[in-house]
């Protein structure tokens, strides 16, 4: 580890914790701000509201609980997407040496000390075992909501009954997604990172670049759009 960080440049430190601090800045707008209530994921949670106050109408679950089932098998996939890149970095850094011959071979890769090389790809590992633990903590609190669903009051129960429900679930599958959204920001977050591979500066840029696609995604995309019409 200390040889690692005997090998790291200055520009390259910069980089990295240029990168970070524009990566939580936009965590912090997008989920602990007075944006927070105008981006998209805040309406889709008022729609979560509007489906459990529907489905406490009706008897029939079955659509409801393929619904959550849908969005489990989703996260489960990139779950497993995490585990296999995972391991695909920790074959590059058991075979460094001709890992790191391999790619300062290609034409648009900066050349540097071989233990810069494998702090990127440590770098690359940390993002991806996140991005998992945020996945499988999703799936387990989708399981959760699922469980939660299978004690939902019939149309014939008190309104406080059916209140408490709607709120319970709906918070339940609210943190769900936020940690879906995390794990998946995660992954966007390795994309970019790739640039630090290219050059310092292009590792900043591309992690910009990706943080104003998100931002907007969040708040000035069509989806979004549609959505608050609706």
């Amino acid at each position: 580890m200390t040889s690692l960080l005997r090998g790291i440049s200055v520009p390259d430190l910069l980089a990295l914790f240029a990168a970070i601090a524009i990566w939580q800045a936009f965590a912090v707008i997008s989920d602990h701000s007075r944006w927070t209530a105008r981006g998209l994921s805040a309406l889709i949670n008022r729609q979560r509201e509007v489906w459990m106050r529907r489905l406490v109408e009706r008897d029939l679950l079955v659509s409801d609980s393929s619904l959550v089932g849908n969005i489990m098998h989703s996260i489960s996939f990139l779950a497993s997407a995490s585990l296999i890149l995972l391991g695909a970095v920790a074959a590059m850094l058991g075979n460094l040496d001709h890992t790191y011959d391999a790619v300062m071979a290609i034409p648009f890769v900066a050349t540097g000390p071989k233990e810069m090389f494998a702090l990127k790809l440590v770098w690359l590992a940390l993002l991806l075992i996140y991005s998992f633990l945020q996945f499988t903590w999703s799936l387990r609190q989708f399981n959760y909501c699922c469980i939660v669903l299978g004690t939902a009051p019939n149309a014939a129960a008190p309104d406080p009954d059916k209140t408490a429900f709607v709120a319970r679930t709906s918070r339940i599958g609210a943190l769900g997604a936020r940690s879906f959204n995390q794990g998946l920001r995660g992954h966007y977050l390795v994309l970019a990172s790739l640039g630090w591979f290219v050059h310092p500066i292009a590792f900043v840029g591309a992690v910009l670049a990706m943080v104003l696609v998100l931002w907007r995604r969040e708040f000035h995309s069509h989806t979004r759009r549609a959505l608050r019409e609706g």
